[in-house]
């Protein structure tokens, strides 16, 4: 009998087929009950609730102890929406004192982030009160599907340096996206050293396994807590900051616009960090925060904005000694090197203004004067020099250097977010506006006397007069002096030299101590302590000049120095020069001798010259 070859094929193909579906299904049958796991996560999370235990946040103490900022518990009522049942919303909403149309607002906003999950916890409901929480804990069993869960909330002892502390707020998906630590519902850092410092002072999260019957209740912790985490408390941070001569700062800057920045010289240690107008950093706690931000945002006057060191200014006079300091290095002038001034400086048909003074003058006397006019003329002459530098272009670029290297033009690096570079031009600048191998020195001859288009930081300047105090060096500002557990990071004890030899500090230095004796500064004389100082006029092309004032004291081993900077203020000598030299006096004595000028400053108003319409 003949083979029918194409029955022969045909179970061959069969054959073939069942063979393939058997090993599938092996394969398959496999990864389900050796490899994959997620039949029994789904099992495990009918059966077990993982609930996440949050750690306590790291405490911030001042450089002398004081407990700054501390916890308070808080809670949040959550709920996971799957395992949410059909519930008497009038009792809940009873029960937390709360509207059925506000209710119906969270439970719309919850549904609306980005991370929503019905399989995840979710906050519903923040910041309850300790009243809310215990009435809404008796009848949880009423709810299937919600929770409590206990947080923290920041509390502060002091009405002070919200700027540097910071806050605390809930995450938004973006926080979620960058960190997989975060989770719907989590707090983190938002402004200040909250922000900066966060993963030190977050901690660890812990976390507690309770297992649950066959409709969901909770019957108690699983196999008698041994599968717990433990959470790992934050780390606490120790501030440079002195809290007392913070607030004793606001309050000096009480109805004024700027800044005051207080360094030890020797460490970098911020003392003092005072924006003005200030807030109360409670407003940014608990149920109000949200609206009480909307209105810090929204106010005029900008609370939110650290002008300590987001401002740029122009630095005025108080920019003077780096012209003295570049034009002894460069060899521009020598301490006999006398420049005329009738006033002012003129030449070429330009004409800058200053008061009066012996003509000619030198360094030191020009230092003590605030003449403009000296250093218009070492600026027009170090610009000129040819037979040296070539080009205007090229001794520009020179002078920018040794300002770089005195912190200014670029950020200095405080462990502050937000901090702005100030602005020093550049070559390339001048050639886009004034015209490439057109312009001179006496095209820009105003950034000799801190006008123009130079700007600065009030941390910037306050950090050019630790610099002088130390002859030459500075390192990095900041406000964390220790962080517990950790210590002091290494990049604020790095010294940073500048490329003038210290030798021609000793000059300026003396120009600065006579400056108080019998020149600008006479004001921040202060009996039995060496203060130097440098004042600064700043003009302000849209309305009254600022006022500002640099110096440190005493004038050997520097225990402080200090820029106070008010916009709108008028003289240097009116505002800056009593505002530092008391918050000088105030640290070095604990105390001050001159109530009647703490007084005249905690009372006068300068916001009214501001431009802004609120005052």
């Amino acid at each position: 009998m003949r083979k029918d070859y194409n029955l022969e094929k045909r179970k061959l193909v069969i054959g073939g087929f069942i063979v393939v579906m058997v090993i599938i299904y092996t394969v398959r049958l496999f990864q389900l009950q050796l490899s994959d796991s997620t039949y029994k996560a789904n099992a495990d999370s009918n059966a077990f609730v993982n609930r996440t235990i949050y750690p306590s946040r790291g405490l911030i103490y001042d450089r002398n102890g004081k407990l700054v900022v501390y916890n308070q518990p808080a809670y949040d009522l959550t709920i996971t929406p799957k395992d949410v049942l059909p519930f008497d919303t009038i009792d809940f909403c009873n029960t937390l004192q709360i509207s059925r149309q506000e209710l119906d607002q969270r439970w719309h906003e919850m549904e609306s982030k980005r991370s929503y999950s019905p399989y995840v916890e979710q906050v519903l409901l923040s910041n309850l009160t300790p009243e809310d929480c215990g009435r809404i804990q008796e009848k949880l069993y009423r709810f299937p599907g919600f929770d409590v869960q206990q947080r923290i909330l920041r509390k502060y002892n002091y009405l002070a340096a919200a700027n540097v502390l910071g806050d605390i707020r809930e995450v938004n998906q973006d926080d979620i996206d960058k960190d997989p630590y975060y989770k719907p519902g989590d707090y983190t850092g938002d402004l200040g050293l909250e922000k900066s410092y966060e993963k030190f002072l977050r901690g660890r999260k812990g976390q507690q396994v309770l297992i649950r019957d066959a409709v969901g209740k909770i019957k108690g912790r699983y196999n008698d807590g041994r599968n717990d985490v433990a959470p790992i408390p934050g780390h606490d941070l120790r501030l440079s900051i002195d809290i007392e001569l913070q607030a004793f700062g606001e309050q000096l800057m009480q109805n004024k616009i700027g800044a005051v920045v207080a360094i030890d010289p020797s460490t970098g240690e911020i003392l003092a960090l005072v924006s003005s107008p200030g807030y109360d950093p409670s407003l940014l706690v608990g149920k109000g925060r949200g609206k009480n931000y909307g209105k810090l945002v929204n106010n005029p006057y900008k609370p939110l904005f650290d002008r300590a060191i987001m401002a740029a200014y122009p630095p005025g006079s108080t920019f003077k000694p780096t012209q003295g300091l570049i034009f002894r290095q460069e060899g521009i002038v020598d301490l006999n090197t006398m420049y005329p001034c009738h006033h002012g400086y003129y030449n070429g048909g330009l004409h800058v203004g200053c008061h009066g003074h012996a003509s000619p003058i030198s360094l030191i006397p020009a230092l003590e004067t605030s003449c403009n006019a000296y250093f218009c003329w070492g600026f027009w002459h170090m610009m000129g020099d040819r037979k040296k530098y070539g080009s205007t272009a090229k001794a520009f670029d020179k002078w920018k250097k040794y300002l770089v290297s005195m912190g200014y033009g670029y950020k200095l690096g405080i462990d502050l977010p937000g901090e702005s570079r100030g602005f020093i031009p550049n070559v390339a600048y001048y050639d886009k506006n004034l015209g490439k191998g057109r312009w001179t020195g006496n095209s820009i001859i105003s950034v000799a006397i801190g006008q123009g288009e130079v700007l600065a930081t009030p941390l910037q300047i306050a950090n050019l007069c630790a610099t002088i105090a130390n002859r030459g060096y500075y390192i990095t500002p900041h406000v964390v002096k220790r962080i517990a557990g950790v210590g002091v990071l290494k990049k604020y004890l790095k010294r940073h030299y500048t490329k003038v030899s210290p030798r021609y500090y000793v000059d300026i230095v003396e120009g600065m101590r006579r400056a108080v004796l019998g020149g600008t500064c006479t004001r921040a004389n202060l009996p039995g302590i060496e203060v130097c100082g440098k004042t600064g006029t700043a003009q302000n092309p849209h309305g009254k000049d600022h006022s500002a004032f640099m110096g440190f004291a005493p004038m050997n081993n520097p225990k402080i120095a200090v820029c106070a900077y008010i916009e709108n203020a008028g003289f240097g000598a009116t505002y800056g020069v009593p505002i530092g030299s008391l918050m000088i006096e105030k640290y070095l004595t604990g105390k001050v001798s001159r109530q009647y000028l703490v007084d005249e400053m905690m009372h006068s108003n300068t916001i009214i010259y501001s431009g802004v319409s609120k005052h």
